[in-house]
């Protein structure tokens, strides 16, 4: 099995934290959200991972490179860097990875976590997940026959054709056959609002005999603003608790209470003060006499005589002396 991850995005709606970061890069639970993302396909997974392609900007550098390399490492894969430097569309950014598009091949763009309890049908042509809404109109969505088999793809409808929207995730048995197909529509110029867009192709396969089914997921999280990765974070603590160690063997707590579930990195020190639930702290993160709740703080911040709550910090913040809902990049000082 080949993971393919387009991230090439610049996550503006993520902004101040994805100004030193892409988004992808975000943790999530101690984890960046691509990493955790990876993890759940390959469990989800019955083939042994072979190869984690990443399709990112040049711009995102050479340790955000091996970052990636070490994720996919860590599942035995190879790991693949492949370059879109320009938004071309869904198209333009997996054929990025045409070397490696064969063989049995999952496409999952890097702005969505899932939960799942089964195991990937690959001996399917394609699936195609989805998730039940209540607004589709934001998103492509699918419909259906009565022997549940994809009949049409319809991009952000404006009037009900289905409320089954399709979450980002893809699985394509004969990888090759995708890449032909997306190379038809650049080489032909076929856009649709501008963009070379997957779901063209997919129309083109699904004429051509391929059978798309739908997968479905027990639970879809996105990751598109401040307040869906807060909540996001909240729901993948309760996911991992039993599974994961979240709290570091050299966290430091004095006089405090942690109420679980919550990520602690290393080297934490929280001092008169009450953490949780549903909190992640980054690594040498420094809390005293504050109050946080179903937050995110990364790396190397200090947080003193403050209350947060539904808040997201980046790293290296000092912030002290505040009551509120914040979110603050990199390298910024509050002091009240």
């Amino acid at each position: 099995m080949r993971i393919i991850i387009p991230m090439a995005g610049m996550g503006k709606r993520m902004r101040p934290h994805t100004l030193t970061v892409p988004k992808p890069l975000l943790p999530i639970a101690g984890k960046p959200i691509v990493q955790r993302l990876v993890e759940d396909l390959a469990k989800v997974s019955k083939s042994k991972v072979e190869e984690v392609a990443f399709i990112i900007s040049s711009a995102f550098g050479k340790d955000v490179e091996a970052n990636l390399i070490a994720i996919a490492e860590k599942l035995g894969a190879k790991g693949t860097i492949c370059y879109q430097n320009e938004a071309l569309g869904t198209a333009h950014a997996i054929l990025c990875a045409e070397q490696s598009l064969k063989g049995k091949t999952l496409v999952a763009f890097a702005d969505t976590l899932f939960k799942a309890d089964f195991k990937l049908d690959d001996e399917q042509d394609g699936i195609i997940w989805v998730h039940k809404i209540e607004d589709p109109r934001a998103f492509g969505v699918v419909k259906l026959n009565t022997e549940n088999v994809i009949t049409d793809f319809v991009e952000k409808p404006q009037t009900f054709v289905s409320d089954l929207a399709i979450i980002g995730i893809y699985y394509f048995k004969d990888g090759e056959y995708l890449k032909k197909e997306l190379r038809y529509l650049l080489d032909n110029d076929i856009k649709d609002k501008g963009e070379y867009q997957l779901t063209n192709a997919l129309e083109n396969m699904k004429n051509k005999g391929t059978k798309f089914v739908p997968g479905k997921v027990v639970e879809w999280l996105d990751c598109g603003n401040k307040d869906a990765t807060v909540y996001t974070n909240q729901r993948v603590l309760e996911f991992v608790r039993k599974e994961e160690k979240l709290v570091s063997a050299s966290a430091q707590f004095i006089n405090s209470t942690v109420i679980e579930p919550c990520y602690i990195g290393d080297n934490v020190k929280i001092e008169n003060s009450i953490v949780g639930p549903h909190v992640s702290l980054g690594g040498n993160t420094k809390v005293e006499g504050s109050v946080i709740c179903n937050s995110i703080v990364q790396n190397n911040s200090v947080i003193k005589n403050s209350l947060l709550r539904n808040s997201m910090l980046g790293s290296y913040v000092e912030y002290k002396g505040k009551a509120d809902e914040v979110s603050v990049g990199d390298y910024n000082v509050f002091i009240s």
